[in-house]
């Protein structure tokens, strides 16, 4: 019965990282911090399942919140059927984006199981109907312990790649959390696609670091906001 309600616990760091603010539309500019969003996004890239969806409930800072500001080339257009190729030259944009450098989390989720009739992609067509929350637990922890994943986890860009590795609180030595408390304001929460799949709407909460740890509500809480 362990695996049945089990918190898991991963460390994830990288060099730079951009959880690009959704109402800045010209230039990147990054949250203070890791989003809920994208911390499950991590747990999905080891381990991810129609039948299983994760809830993160808890995000601990344990590197100082440090800035860097980078110039990026991209290209303003993009290609299409009647357009068959892209003068770089003549489309290319530079834009600056501000990002974070060298962060350090411990993001603690659960695996929340989905009833077959709320799942987004049906797995009953090809016979899969097993009911069993336990058994998933323990592929994620059997995979994520191994460093295994199912793409590059990432930290909210793809360019900004992340490594991992399995926690367990009880026996592991932990570094403290960042000994820092700050008002993070209305930050992303993530990406409602039970109500319209084709037109996901945004859900947003407000965040707070006390003592460097972020205290991440449950999807159907009332301090979620659309």
């Amino acid at each position: 019965m362990e695996y049945y309600d089990k918190e898991f616990c991963l460390e994830v760091w990288g060099d730079i990282a951009c959880f690009t603010r959704p109402e800045l539309k010209v230039e990147r500019v990054s949250y203070d911090v890791i989003t809920p969003s994208a911390a499950r996004a991590i747990f999905e890239a080891i381990f991810w399942k129609p039948a299983i969806r994760w809830q993160v409930t808890k995000i601990e800072v344990l590197n100082p919140i440090r800035w860097v500001s980078v110039r990026r080339n991209e290209v303003g257009a993009v290609a299409s059927k009647t357009m068959d190729s892209i003068y770089i030259e003549d489309k290319r944009q530079q834009k600056n984006s501000l990002m974070l450098r060298d962060v350090r989390y411990r993001i603690y989720a659960k695996l929340v199981f989905i009833p077959v009739r709320d799942r987004r992609n049906d797995d009953t067509a090809s016979g899969h109907t097993d009911e069993n929350p336990g058994k998933y637990n323990a592929m994620f922890e059997r995979r994520a312990a191994k460093g295994q994943c199912f793409n590059q986890p990432y930290l909210g860009t793809r360019e900004c790649a992340a490594s991992f590795r399995l926690i367990d609180p009880a026996n592991d030595t932990l570094i403290p959390p960042l000994a820092e408390s700050r008002d993070l304001g209305i930050m992303l929460y993530d990406m409602d696609f039970q109500t319209n799949p084709q037109k996901p709407e945004a859900m947003f909460y407000r965040a707070k670091m006390k003592n460097g740890v972020i205290i991440v509500p449950p999807l159907n809480s009332e301090e979620i906001l659309k």
